[in-house]
């Protein structure tokens, strides 16, 4: 291991100030925030927080960023994101703005997955945050990042612990975007089904699309088909009373049973080993009464912070995954400070056995895969995360068939 500044090994450059009189809601061009960074996992994700994030001013064509270009953040809008790196995910369609740094490695000298997470260990971390200028929003620098400490083994070691840690977090990636696709896909079934009313009729033909029998309801102001009925959310949901909720000050890292809460950014909260707190009653739905998250759980679990409500189909004929899409199918403003009793007195379509418990079958297994995707993310995630030091400090080495597949 051998000791170098990083400004030895890397080229850090500010982004363009940006005028504030050109952002707009839509255009060719994504100005850059602190919103892209997913500093919990790491990654880059599109910032959905603002509606103005296109910039159709004129600007330098150096601020206009490539794929795989490296970037971090230069203010800390969050705790804990300075530090954090991500990679830019498409050529030609987002601006480097004055809040972030792009990073450019000396190739001879430092590998450019490596880099990434370098810069994101906590070695690098911890100098970031003890530099940092100490006001409510706290800022780094160029400079600073470049006065950063750090230790590197050769290059070729390099490569194959950055191509082993980006294999990992490829794999994240892969079971999210699998499950995000099967999410999409059940719902997609469920609206082609019950709000479109296309499901199979007996001929295996799109029932409304096919002439199906329509009869108008009054309640919905709208046609439904024949011999569904209609009531409330209210009268076929049940709710799990007895077990107490965690407070977030109890949540752990990790742990026996996942806790979920009404966070709208991440499916489990934390984890907790009090084996008197868990739901054993499944699968249910946990819903935000105050943030309006909507989460189908299928599986022991424990319920988080206040504000969380467990519930359950209290009619056979209704399937909680059928239950599930109706719930998050409404609208609710956010005038209510309480949004379970307004959710409560929500319509909702009651169909035929046969189309919910087909429905039920189907989504089941996408929730089921889902649910093995999460999981094996977490295992996964574990693995990196208690690797990454280790290699970095150098405490542990790699196998080289390993890391090379």
């Amino acid at each position: 291991m051998k000791k170098y500044k990083l400004g030895d090994l890397i080229e850090v450059t500010r982004g363009a100030s940006l005028s504030g009189d050109f952002y707009a809601s839509s255009g060719k061009y994504i100005r850059l925030t602190c919103g892209n960074f997913d500093y919990r996992n790491n990654s880059f994700k599109e910032n959905t927080s603002k509606d103005n994030l296109f910039y159709t001013g004129v600007f330098r064509t150096e601020f206009l960023l490539e794929k795989g270009d490296l970037i971090t953040p230069l203010t800390e809008q969050a705790i804990g994101l300075l530090g954090s790196t991500a990679w830019i995910p498409e050529s030609g369609k987002y601006i480097q703005s004055q809040d972030i740094a792009k990073i450019t490695c000396k190739e001879d000298l430092l590998d450019n997955k490596f880099a990434y997470y370098l810069i994101s260990s906590n070695m690098v971390k911890q100098q970031l945050s003890a530099a940092a200028q100490q006001t409510k929003i706290r800022h780094t620098s160029p400079d600073k990042i470049k006065d950063c400490t750090v230790w590197l083994p050769s290059l070729e070691k390099q490569k194959q612990i950055g191509q082993l840690l980006f294999d990992l977090d490829r794999k994240i990636e892969l079971n999210r975007a699998i499950n995000h696709n099967l999410e999409a896909m059940a719902k997609q079934l469920y609206d082609y089904w019950f709000v479109q009313f296309d499901f199979p009729d007996e001929n295996g033909k799109p029932y409304k699309s096919s002439g199906g029998k329509m009869v108008w309801n009054e309640k919905l102001k709208r046609e439904i088909p024949g011999g569904w009925e209609v009531t409330n959310i209210g009268s076929i949901l049940d709710k799990v009373f007895i077990t107490p909720r965690l407070s977030t000050d109890e949540y752990l890292p990790s742990g026996t049973y996942p806790i979920i809460d009404q966070a709208t950014d991440v499916y489990y909260a934390g984890f907790t080993e009090r084996e008197e707190a868990v739901v054993n009653q499944y699968p249910a739905i946990v819903f935000g009464d105050h943030s309006c998250a909507v989460k189908y759980v299928n599986f022991p679990f424990v319920r988080g912070a206040d504000g969380t409500q467990v519930i359950l189909s209290k009619d056979s004929n209704i399937p909680i995954e059928y239950l599930y899409y109706a719930m998050k199918g409404v609208k609710i403003g956010k005038g209510y400070a309480r949004h379970f009793s307004f959710l409560k007195e929500q319509p909702v379509i009651v169909p035929s056995e046969k189309e919910v418990k087909d429905f039920e079958d189907t989504a089941q297994t996408f929730f089921e895969q889902i649910t093995r995707n999460r999981k094996e993310i977490l295992s996964l995630t574990k693995q990196r995360d208690e690797l990454l030091p280790l290699l970095m400090n150098g405490q542990v080495s790699l196998n080289y068939d390993l890391s090379n597949g």
